[in-house]
């Protein structure tokens, strides 16, 4: 019996559809557009038609993911895939993801195996770039200092006097 291919064996075989092309598809049209690039885009609220009175909305809010690291992104990507396998018009929305996955402590927001949001490297890693490179440094200091106070505190920090907090979760 042959091995599963990996998630990145998965991903670079895949061929990902233009954002403007899975928006069309949507019914949403390309004005309502703001592109980061060919594959990603924030939606403005206000430039889309009215939504359709029979929508339906499922939420996958909280869980326990597996040791490989699946929870709500991989179950939220598989049952958009199944429903949309099934004839359902589908459209899922996932938050920008945490740290974990650029320091291998937990898997990203992109699903995982056929279950997956591509590009994954650019969604884990800087999704539009606006909010990450803040983030990014604030909590990478903020990380490093923790862990030496942690570690014994040789500089002899007073975390009381410290005058900034972490912005986002870095998963240490």
């Amino acid at each position: 019996m042959s091995a599963l291919p990996t998630d990145l064996e998965i991903a670079r075989a895949a061929r990902i559809r233009p954002i403007g092309e899975i928006a069309a598809a949507a019914g949403v049209n390309a004005d309502a557009l703001e592109q980061y690039g060919r594959y990603k885009a924030k939606i403005d609220p206000a430039r889309l038609a009215a939504p359709a009175p029979h929508g339906k909305v499922v939420l996958v809010s909280a869980m326990s993911p597996t040791p490989a690291g699946e929870g709500k992104s991989t179950t939220t990507v598989g049952l958009a895939d199944s429903l949309a396998r099934a004839g359902h018009k589908v459209m899922i929305a996932l938050r920008e993801p945490s740290l974990g996955p650029v320091l291998g402590m937990k898997g990203g927001a992109t699903g995982g195996g056929y279950s997956q949001v591509l590009p994954m490297d650019e969604i884990n890693l800087h999704f539009t770039g606006d909010f990450h490179a803040i983030t990014s440094a604030n909590n990478a200091l903020m990380a490093l200092v923790d862990n030496h106070i942690y570690q014994g505190n040789a500089l002899n920090i007073d975390p009381l006097r410290m005058t900034f907090k972490r912005v986002l979760d870095m998963n240490d």
